[in-house]
């Protein structure tokens, strides 16, 4: 089945949860299917789900039959345990020859070039592709589409294909999360289930009230996003350059699909026959009657604001499609005595030759960057996402922190979206290398390629999702010098990711780290709703807005100087009490989140760190002088075995 528009290949891409539904949806209008088999993709939530290899090469032969695609989902984050099983399923996806292969995690590229297999490549949404220097990067690797990230708009669109011979996917139709692709992390640090890995428990579909400057607002599910819905917009999608139009739904039953699989054919078929008289809006009706959420258009045409957020029974997070809770607010996990001996006698049974331990921390503002560098820290990263209402680091300030540096390394820190403006606002600063930095905390593949030339040294931060040790030896050969853990990471994992890591690996040990990453601006909604009482946040500064759960847990979120919103745990991270033992196993860099920190609190902290540091026999000491000043701390994903 082909379609075409002055020439350009036309796809419209349905998904199919099981064999079941598949063998309805192939002979519906669509012109390719996405499916994935029982293990390493992003739906793992229902054993009764996926497909069987046996059905996988029925599928394909189905497929192929009628002159169709089938495209796998390989896209969740492998595990350390899961790369051989990862290769022994690429061998046999080898064998059955789909016509191509979603994926996420680089270690598959790894795997491919070891195990010498040939495929075609499509990367997933959840590598987060926003910028022509990513997708360039793509390319050269062998990627020979992407799907675009959820928050590109079609003029954007249009601006990258112009520039690439890439093909571009687009979601048209369905479920949409609020976060940056692979960017929420949330369900890892409460359920030990991944988002990344397909076990999304979806906290951002929970009740929340709103609370800032000692007021509460009456929101009901403010991160709780609409359906996509680009039916009546699919000229615009179209003269973008978009090659395949996708749906989203595989966990959705086949009436519902046929359905609108057959709305979306009928619309591009009608659309490619006359342009001239095309009916926008045929079967908009349908559409909307049998919508399981209410409907946008998403990023399509620019930032929505609060008209992205669902108000519909469905979708406020109570109910999925079936009926079934997924999940309610919990408390994030007490760090308790017990679970720090388990933690260090697994350690202790994995101990290894060890070298000096390092401190980093990343901070927010001038001032705190000073109070790290009286406290003697081996690293500062200067973050490049900066919290209201500090302002971003001026090239004068940085200039003064390197020149009294001394023996700290100080890195100039990338935002974890970056446009084609950043790359020109940061390729202009670091031209002359005249900042005096020794190196940049990178936060995309883009990133990595636009200035590998500068003689600095390039750190992975862990939004790159480094999970397993064949994806940091990827990003080795990409350039990076050091890699930061992913943050949801389990302990044994994390053990096996570390001893295996041709990079030398830092982990977050201690601080606030972004869960939640978001383009939408919650603090919009303190100028549309009314505020219904006075009541100071609990823990964090009024001027800070906090989601409040059903169950009365205050969820932090600034809002940096572009407009974008960071959740951050609410209880600080802390693996203090065993830091000799992680030490032992190998693991020699240490770093604090430390943006959200006042200055006096941040000084304490590093103070109390600095020293554990230098003598780690005095961790457990240290630790009662640490809780002496805030008892509220989270193990995070080492919660998890």
């Amino acid at each position: 089945m082909s379609r075409f528009f002055n020439n350009k290949k036309i796809e419209l891409l349905a998904p199919a949860g099981t064999f079941e539904i598949f063998k309805k949806v192939i002979h519906s209008g669509t012109d390719a299917v996405y499916f994935g088999g029982k293990i390493l993709n992003m739906r793992m939530h229902r054993k009764d789900y996926n497909f069987t290899n046996e059905e996988i090469l029925e599928a394909i032969k189905i497929a192929h039959s009628l002159n169709k695609k089938v495209y796998i989902t390989v896209n969740n984050l492998f595990s350390e345990d899961n790369l051989k099983e990862a290769e022994n399923f690429l061998k046999f996806l080898h064998s059955a020859k789909p016509d191509a292969l979603i994926i996420q995690d680089f270690s598959i590229l790894e795997l491919i070039d070891k195990l010498n297999l040939k495929f075609n490549l499509h990367s997933s949404v959840m590598m987060n592709v926003h910028n022509l220097q990513t997708i360039k990067t793509l390319r050269n690797l062998g990627i020979t589409r992407i799907v675009s990230s959820r928050e590109m708009d079609l003029k954007t669109v249009k601006i990258l294909h112009s520039q690439t011979d890439m093909e571009f996917e687009y979601f048209t139709h369905g479920d949409m999360c609020i976060a940056h692709g692979a960017q929420c992390l949330y369900s890892s640090m409460l359920f030990g289930k991944s988002s990344n890995r397909g076990l999304c428990m979806k906290p951002c579909r929970w009740n929340f009230t709103i609370k800032k400057d000692g007021l509460v607002y009456p929101t009901e599910y403010p991160m709780a996003v609409k359906d996509m819905c680009m039916y009546e917009y699919l000229p615009e999608m179209i003269e973008s350059g978009i090659t395949s139009f996708k749906l989203e739904g595989r966990m959705r039953d086949s009436d519902y699909l046929i359905n609108l699989i057959n709305y979306y054919s009928d619309a591009i078929d009608r659309y490619i026959d006359d342009p001239i008289c095309y009916d926008r809006k045929t079967f908009s009706q349908n559409i909307y009657e049998n919508r399981k959420r209410d409907l946008s258009t998403a990023y399509a045409f620019g930032k929505p604001g609060l008209s992205n957020i669902n108000r519909r029974y469905e979708g406020t997070g109570k109910f999925y499609s079936h009926g079934k809770v997924f999940s309610k607010p919990i408390e994030e996990i007490e760090l308790n005595t017990e679970r720090i001996k388990e933690i260090k006698n697994v350690l202790k049974s994995n101990s290894s030759s060890c070298e000096k331990a390092l401190l980093s921390v990343k901070v927010n503002s001038y001032e705190q960057a000073k109070v790290a560098l009286e406290e003697n820290v081996d690293a500062i990263y200067l973050s490049g996402e900066i919290f209201e209402p500090d302002k971003p680091f001026s090239k004068q300030e940085i200039i003064y922190l390197t020149n009294n540096k001394k023996d700290t390394k100080i890195y100039l820190a990338f935002p974890r979206m970056m446009y084609e403006e950043d790359f020109s606002k940061y390729t202009h600063l670091l031209s002359n290398n005249n900042l005096g930095v020794d190196g940049l905390l990178v936060t995309n593949l883009g990133a990595i390629n636009a200035f590998s030339n500068l003689g600095l040294e390039l750190i992975g931060d862990y939004c790159l999702n480094m999970y397993n040790s064949k994806s940091t030896a990827f990003y080795k050969k990409q350039g990076l010098s050091q890699a930061t853990l992913s943050l949801e990471t389990p302990l044994k994992n994390s053990i096996e990711t570390i001893k295996n890591s041709p990079l030398p690996i830092e982990l977050i040990i201690h601080g606030a780290p972004v869960v939640m990453y978001l383009e939408n601006d919650l603090y919009e909604n303190i100028k549309v709703f009314n505020p219904t009482k006075a009541e100071n946040n609990r823990y964090v500064d009024n001027h800070i807005l906090v989601l409040v759960d059903d169950k009365g847990y205050e969820h932090p979120v600034y809002r940096d100087t572009n407009g974008r919103n960071h959740m951050t745990l609410y209880k600080d991270l802390c693996y203090l009490p065993f830091l000799k033992e992680l030490n032992n196993i190998g693991l020699n860099h240490f770093r604090i989140e430390g943006c959200h920190y006042d200055i006096k609190t941040l000084k304490n902290v590093l103070h109390i760190y600095k020293k554990a540091i230098n003598d780690l026999s005095k961790c457990s000491k240290l630790f009662d002088s640490l809780k002496s000043c805030n008892d509220r701390f989270t193990l995070g994903a080492f919660q998890f075995n």
